[in-house]
């Protein structure tokens, strides 16, 4: 059973890689700019969102009932139809930069007639290849019925970009994990422009960590939030996990109880607005919401309101998926890439082989070097593996590696951030 679990674990953090990329900022934006129907991609968003909360509970179900397991290929081989249409786009997108850059012409320009020139009849195939995907994913969801699937508990469709797809418990500041592989040099970089002009910035400064999930941006995150670099400049520090939907008066209201370290009774977002303008005058603070969704301007401009009160250098952090959501925000940018090998191995052994008093297996060693290769350097695949391997045979070990889940690989389920 602990084998069956580690596919199931570990299909679950493919997907979500998967539907991060389904859902961004850049596929969305490339429907506006070709002027095809944009409800397609949010129907898409939707279908998604909806078919990954059922996934959950049917990666528990399927060792008890083969048409479940039937009904989650079907959803893997829907989801690699939806990567081969994302892939065509791209390479029609990137098609018409390079034809623009040798032929001199700007890119805007160039991308205005290749819009206008020969698209129409690759449009139409889109359109087409994305309605027959819409019917798919249909059917797979008008099937949860019959099936007897729920919906994870917190999955489910939203506000901003199709809502919270974490399935993890709200974060917090504390340090879950004291050793931080492979992210050194992005930790000195956050720190520091979290450092830098804190005395001469009148204005707000706002940095988002951008990245797929699993890349461990709330866990960078924490490293800088607890960096002795860092103490004696603030005067104050809060944490918020937004996560969820959104909402201006919540969100408000949670940072106004971290600073303040108690709970707020206010209703209404004047009022909370009120006591934080009492609170921040004068004080440097450094404020970091985690897990953000939000690609509604205004809503993030009431919140802002009235941390624009707070001392020059006042910085705020921010960790997200979504480029959209920097923009958004206004923030800048800093985008999380996937481990490098060295530090890939380091976060498996660490987990794979921990508190073992006597040397690991070789066999193990040299499977987990080929597990490593095939996870791709995205931690959440790596720990979970790393986890659950523990103090498993050299043959579970093999089992593993075998497995079909790893089917997903050659389609590039895990693939790098762009």
């Amino acid at each position: 059973m602990a084998l069956e679990f580690v596919g199931g674990a570990l299909l679950s953090a493919f997907l979500q890689v998967e539907f991060d990329r389904l859902t961004s900022y850049q596929v969305l934006d490339s429907f506006h700019r070709r002027k095809l129907d944009e409800t397609l991609s949010s129907k898409l968003k939707i279908k998604l969102l909806s078919i990954d909360a059922l996934a959950h509970h049917a990666e528990q179900k399927q060792f008890r009932d083969q048409h479940v397991k039937s009904w989650l290929v079907a959803v893997k081989v829907a989801v690699l139809d939806a990567e081969d249409l994302l892939d065509d786009i791209d390479y029609e997108l990137s098609k018409c930069k390079v034809d623009a850059e040798s032929e001199s012409q700007t890119y805007t320009c160039k991308v205005l007639n290749f819009f206008k020139s020969h698209v129409r009849s690759f449009d139409k195939d889109i359109k087409s290849r994305m309605e027959q995907l819409l019917d798919s994913l249909e059917f797979l969801s008008n099937q949860k019925g019959d099936l007897g699937l729920k919906n994870a508990s917190g999955v489910g469709v939203g506000s901003g970009l199709g809502g919270e797809l974490s399935h993890k418990s709200p974060s917090t500041s504390f340090l879950s994990e004291s050793v931080f592989y492979g992210r050194d040099d992005d930790k000195e970089i956050i720190l520091n422009r979290m450092i830098s002009d804190t005395h001469n910035c009148n204005q707000l400064s706002i940095l988002s960590i951008v990245g797929l999930g699993g890349l461990g941006k709330t866990m960078l995150a924490q490293h800088v939030y607890h960096h002795s670099g860092i103490e004696g400049i603030f005067d104050i520090k809060a944490w918020v996990c937004v996560s969820d939907e959104f909402d201006d008066f919540k969100v408000s209201r949670a940072i106004l109880d971290t600073i303040t370290n108690s709970a707020d009774d206010s209703r209404e977002l004047e009022m909370v607005h009120a006591r934080l303008k009492e609170k921040l005058p004068g004080k440097r603070f450094l404020l970091v919401l985690d897990d953000v969704w939000n690609e509604c301007q205004s809503k993030w401009e009431e919140v802002q309101k009235a941390l624009d009160f707070g001392a020059q250098g006042s910085k705020i952090l921010i960790t997200t998926r979504s480029k959209k959501v920097a923009s958004t925000m206004r923030s800048k940018e800093h985008h999380l890439k996937q481990l490098q090998e060295d530090y890939c191995r380091q976060l498996l052994a660490e987990h794979a082989f921990r508190d073992d008093n006597s040397q690991p297996d070789p066999d193990c060693k040299e499977i987990g070097m080929k597990i490593v290769e095939k996870c791709k350097g995205l931690p959440l695949a790596l720990k979970t593996m790393g986890s659950l391997l523990h103090r498993k045979s050299v043959s579970e070990w093999k089992s593993v590696l075998q497995s079909e889940m790893w089917e997903l690989e050659d389609s590039d389920i895990v693939p790098a951030l762009h």
